[in-house]
Parts: structure tokens; C-alpha cells; sequence
């Protein structure tokens, strides 16, 4: 499944603006009262409108500011700006929830590692983003707001910075992993296996970042489609969209011997997360990936769940892994797979996964793993939610993480 870049990379006119520079983060920061959480979520109101403005603005004063930090990005900066505000925006959402800050920037430390992020770089990335928002908020912006800002950004870059530095102790930031394997499944979609030269742990339905050497510096995340391995192998399915070149120089370019590097994995749409022995899964595309690695691990684990799974495309040839799936049917009598075309006249199930779902429902003494693009997993969750589906028994990745881009 194709996934994004990470959303914050590295961020350490020249006319400044008056605002508070975040100090290095102290050990113990004070929770933020519930006064500063709304001048911060007030002020990003403000500026939202702006937001593709106020980017720019942010990364070329960082540059300008700390030259030092161009080399850590790449060359074009569109989707990178993009990410910064999804982080941004997802920090905001967080600021009044501990448990799911922490495990955020969690993420997002360790994560970015790969970029060669070290500590130092937090107070830099803090001054130019505290003076972007001061530019953009424009009269909203005050000590106060300032304030709540600085105490903000300090909890935060106090958890990525601890969470790098656990993660440093116990592993490496990057894995080169040599391609072993590549076939073409069509429709623009090829399944690359590769080898990591170090052992690389991860959970099935984790997704991973990769670097390809065609296009360095632009990470991508993508869901091995497989548990974990004896052999240490992970497989992914890429497809290639029009104008990504990451995902266009994996599935056209990438030959066995090429050598690709791995980010640390990521996400908690794992098996563990379950609290039913039915399990219903629904993927959509190269959303599949993920899903049939957790198939795999339910294997793994003996067969202790009932699964139902839901694959959707367009159409039937977009049904891309089918046969395997119904390979997988055949020799677990646990598994029942349905496929569902909703642009096609086929045999079988017409229309989209979330009409369908509804059919076949309900499915609330289910947990449900949902995999695929954005518009379709936040259709399905509805409809989910709807018939009787408690939102702790729906699990997917946050939206703001994967967002599914293709690129």
C-alpha cells in the first residue's frame, strides 16, 4: 500500500518578527492549561486559510536562517510543506490528549532519525516556526499566544527528542535492503521482496518508509504485504501514479540487485489490537498489502480468528491479487473473501466497499482492519460506526499519517 512521506522531516526575510524563541526542552514540562490549548487552536484557526503560504515562508527563513539544514531535504519542497502542516494540524488536534501526543511524536522521532535529525536542530525549527506563525496570525498573535507556543513546542520536541534517543540505543536509523525478487502484477503495480543486510523487526499491518537511490532524500511509506519471515524478507506492492516519482521509480526501474533503504516501521493497525475472535477486513486497491500480512500473522498465530475480508477495485482486472487471496480461502477454512467491483458490470459483488459492508453487516462483535484510500477507509468506518461498530473495534492508520498519497 503506497503511503506518504513523513509528515515533519527534519525542520530545524529575512526580516524576523517579534516573537518568544523556544528554548532547548526541559526534562519536565508542565501540562498545558486548558487557557493555552485554546489560544493555540485559536491562532491556528487564524492561520489555516493560510497555510500553504505560511509554509513557505516557514522553510525559507529556516533555510536562510540555518543554511546548514538545506542538504537534510530534498530538492523539491511541494509535498514536503505539505506534511509539516499535517504534523502541525495533528500536534494541534493532540494538545489535550497526552496519551496520543506521546505516542505521536513518538512516531515522529524516531522516524526521523533517517533524516539525520539531531537534537540541536529543535531550537532552529522552533524560532522559524514560532515566527511564521507570528507573520500569518498577524493582530491574533500576542505574548500570550507566544507563550502557550513556546510551551507547546518545547513538550514536543522534548518527546521526539527522547524517543530518538531510545531508539538510537536499541537499533539503527536506516536498513539498506538489497531487492531480491520483483514481479509485475500490472495495472502499474509491480510486488518488490528485499532482503535487509541488518535484522529488521516489524509487526504485520506496520507500514515502512523507503528511499530509492533514483530519488534521494524523498521518502515514501509503503505496508510490507507479509508477516514477518523466517528469511528476513519483506515484499511491498507499489503502484505508480502519475507525476510520483518514488512509486514511479520502484515499479519502473527497480531491478534485482538494487539496493533500497528502510526506514524504521510504523503504526499500530496490528493483530494485537484486537479484542474479537472475528475479525472482519476490508481492503481497497494496494491497500491489500497490509491486510494480507495480518492474514498471514493470524496464520501464524494458528488460525484463532474467523476472518472475513472485503477486497474492492474499480474493476475486476483491478482485482489484483485475487487468486492469491483465494488460494489463501482455500487453505484456511477461517478466511472467507469477497470481492467487490463498483465501475464494472462482473460477476459477483457490484459497488463500493462501504454499500457492501452494509449488506453484509452488521459486524459490531467484529474487530475491523480497513486498508486502502483515505476517502474509502473514512467511508467504511462510517458506515461501520453506523450499523453498531464501536470505534475502538475500528482500527486503520491515522489519516494524517498515511493520507494515502501515491507519490
Amino acid at each position: 500500500m503506497n503511503r506518504p512521506s513523513s509528515p515533519y522531516a527534519s525542520q530545524p526575510e529575512e526580516e524576523r518578527e517579534p516573537t518568544a524563541t523556544p528554548a532547548a526542552p526541559s526534562a519536565a514540562q508542565a501540562p498545558l492549561s486548558d487557557r493555552e490549548i485554546s489560544l493555540i487552536r485559536a491562532s491556528v484557526a487564524v492561520v489555516e486559510p493560510l497555510a500553504a503560504d505560511m509554509t513557505v515562508y516557514f522553510y525559507a527563513i529556516l533555510f536562510t536562517r540555518y543554511p546548514d539544514v538545506r542538504p537534510m531535504f530534498p530538492p523539491g519542497m511541494d509535498a514536503q510543506r505539505g506534511r509539516l502542516l499535517r504534523a502541525l494540524l495533528r500536534i494541534v488536534d493532540l494538545v489535550d490528549d497526552p496519551g496520543g501526543l506521546v505516542r505521536f511524536c513518538g512516531h515522529l522521532g524516531r522516524d526521523h532519525r533517517k533524516f539525520g535529525t539531531l537534537a540541536a536542530h529543535f531550537p532552529a525549527v522552533g524560532e522559524c516556526l514560532l515566527a511564521a506563525l507570528a507573520r500569518f496570525a498577524g493582530p491574533a498573535w500576542n505574548a500570550d499566544v507566544a507563550a502557550a507556543w513556546t510551551k507547546a513546542y518545547g513538550a514536543v520536541a522534548q518527546l521526539m527528542i527522547s524517543a530518538a534517543e531510545q531508539d538510537a540505543a536499541a537499533r539503527p536509523a536506516v536498513w539498506p535492503a538489497t531487492v531480491v525478487h520483483r514481479l509485475s502484477r500490472g495495472h502499474g503495480i509491480a510486488e518488490i521482496t528485499v532482503r535487509p543486510h541488518l535484522p529488521y523487526a516489524y509487526a504485520a499491518g506496520q507500514y515502512v518508509s523507503l528511499e530509492t537511490p533514483w530519488c534521494p532524500k524523498q521518502w515514501r511509506y509503503y505496508s510490507p504485504a507479509n508477516a514477518p519471515r523466517e528469511d528476513g524478507t519483506l515484499t511491498f506492492h507499489v503502484r505508480a501514479v502519475p507525476g510520483g516519482t518514488v512509486s514511479d521509480a520502484l515499479v519502473r526501474r527497480t531491478a534485482v540487485g538494487d539496493v533500497l533503504r528502510l526506514g524504521p516501521p510504523m503504526g499500530d493497525m496490528v493483530l494485537d489490537a484486537a479484542v474479537h475472535s472475528d475479525l472482519l477486513c476490508v481492503a481497497g486497491g494496494t491497500g491489500l498489502a497490509p491486510i494480507r500480512a495480518l492474514i498471514e500473522e493470524v496464520a501464524r498465530r494458528g488460525g484463532r480468528h474467523q476472518v472475513d475480508l472485503f477486497f474492492g477495485a474499480r474493476t475486476g482486472s483491478e482485482l489484483y491479487a485475487v487468486n492469491d487471496m483465494l488460494r489463501m480461502a482455500q487453505r484456511h477454512h477461517w478466511l472467507t473473501l469477497r470481492g467487490a467491483v463498483s465501475h464494472e458490470h462482473v460477476p459477483g459483488i457490484r459497488g463500493s466497499l462501504p454499500h457492501v459492508l452494509a449488506e453484509y453487516g452488521p459486524w459490531y462483535q467484529h474487530d475491523c482492519f480497513l486498508s486502502g484510500p483515505a476517502s474509502m477507509v473514512a467511508s467504511a468506518s462510517e458506515t461501520l460506526t453506523f450499523h453498531g461498530t464501536l470505534p475502538d473495534h475500528i482500527h486503520h492508520d491515522p489519516f494524517e499519517t498515511p493520507v494515502l498519497s501515491t507519490r
